[in-house]
């Protein structure tokens, strides 16, 4: 899913022709590259790219003073069914995304120093504090200053929200491991035990049949 473009050709769309360092100014203003995957600074490249696809194109270029000369886009018919198919593809999805950590703390936390683990996490913990902190002032400052409309305001609030419960999440979970020695045995379901050597887990919503059990025939 290429983000970048799907900001760029939108940007196109909604306040019509652009130069590259308008739309850089948006992206800046919003800090769209750090909630939202966009990459800023590959801007000027996806542009010059779309140009290439047809999906921009240049209708004049602009020199002010002794300023570098500025490339105006404007967005094409191509690239209106490209913005629709980018659009439909970023709003459909329910699910989330690759989670390290949770791949690291279900399937390498055994044998992790239990206060190094508390200690690393805490300091994820208070990076995202900050984070969060951060993003709800710059959320204020846009909103007093005019530069969000309603969608802008309420994504970049969806966005704090994200980073408050992750928060939420880290005290939890050190509360959790505050009460066990080792990391792997916090980590594991209620009533759970460490599998066996030559076990083979079952996959997820299934159940494993009783030792007493026999055989299907």
């Amino acid at each position: 899913m290429n983000l970048t473009r799907l900001m760029a050709l939108g940007t196109l769309a909604r306040y019509g022709p652009q130069h590259g360092h308008q739309i850089r100014r948006l992206a800046d203003l919003t800090n769209v590259g750090e909630w939202g995957g966009v990459s800023v600074g590959a801007l000027y490249r996806e542009l010059r790219a779309m140009e290439g696809e047809g999906l921009v194109e240049t209708i004049r270029t602009e020199k002010v003073g002794r300023r570098p000369a500025r490339t105006v886009y404007e967005i094409t018919g191509e690239g209106q069914m490209e913005l629709q198919s980018l659009r439909e593809q970023a709003i459909k999805p329910t699910g989330f995304g690759p989670d390290a950590l949770g791949v690291a703390l279900t399937f390498a936390a055994e044998g992790m120093d239990p206060a190094e683990l508390r200690d690393t996490l805490r300091a994820r913990r208070n990076r995202l504090e900050i984070t969060a902190v951060e993003l709800a002032a710059e959320l204020d400052r846009l909103t007093a200053r005019g530069y969000l409309g309603v969608f802008q305001a309420a994504i970049m609030r969806r966005g704090v929200m994200h980073y408050e419960a992750d928060v939420r999440w880290h005290d939890e979970i050190d509360a959790v491991l505050a009460m066990s020695p080792e990391p792997r045995a916090a980590l594991l379901p209620n009533g759970a035990s460490e599998a066996r050597a030559g076990d083979e887990p079952a996959a997820p919503g299934s159940s494993a049949p009783k030792a007493d059990e026999p055989p299907e025939t």
